[in-house]
């Protein structure tokens, strides 16, 4: 922005969006990591890298494709799956195609802490997110989404899954 140009200020009704949203941002992950820490004793985080995982073919990822799905950093991933991996719900292998990598494996016991995880982490999104909404505030909500989501990356994981009818299944996000 040149210096002598005036800033694009918001107008009120884009201020109420803009804070509306900044709270929504802010309590939403809150909420849910709470719900998984009271019925599952994972975090959101910890419930995304498996979940993550339950939808990778066999189960697998290599750990900076794990790091996108989940969107977090690979030090931050390395220090969860540790977690993890102590619980017996994920191990960790070199890549045989490629041994620079470490894929990340949902163990059985993985796969069946998500399946037991699931139903009460879709009841609270719902609860959360969709039941407020109408069936066309959902649509809204979703092109709205993925606009932002664009604007920002457009080579977005979750905008991919989106465009290609994929990540709908149990483990909800």
């Amino acid at each position: 922005m040149d210096a002598t140009q005036e800033p694009r200020w918001l107008t009120s009704e884009e201020r109420d969006a803009w804070l509306a949203l900044t709270s929504v941002i802010m309590r939403l992950p809150s909420a849910l990591d709470a719900q998984l820490q009271r019925d599952a004793g994972i975090s959101h985080f910890e419930y995304q890298v498996m979940a993550g995982l339950s939808e990778s073919k066999d189960r697998t990822a290599r750990m900076s494709e794990l790091a996108v799905i989940a969107e977090g950093s690979l030090p931050r991933l390395s220090q969860v799956v540790g977690r993890l991996e102590k619980r017996g719900w994920v191990r960790r292998t070199p890549d045989p195609t490629d041994g620079r990598y470490t894929l990340a494996i949902l163990t059985d016991e993985g796969w069946d802490k998500v399946v037991k995880t699931a139903p009460g982490h879709v009841e609270e999104v719902r609860t959360l997110v969709f039941d407020p909404l109408t069936k066309a505030q959902v649509q809204q909500l979703t092109n709205i989404g993925r606009r932002v989501t664009r604007a920002i990356d457009p080579n977005d994981y979750c905008l991919r899954g989106l465009d290609q009818g994929q990540r709908s299944g149990a483990a909800a996000g």
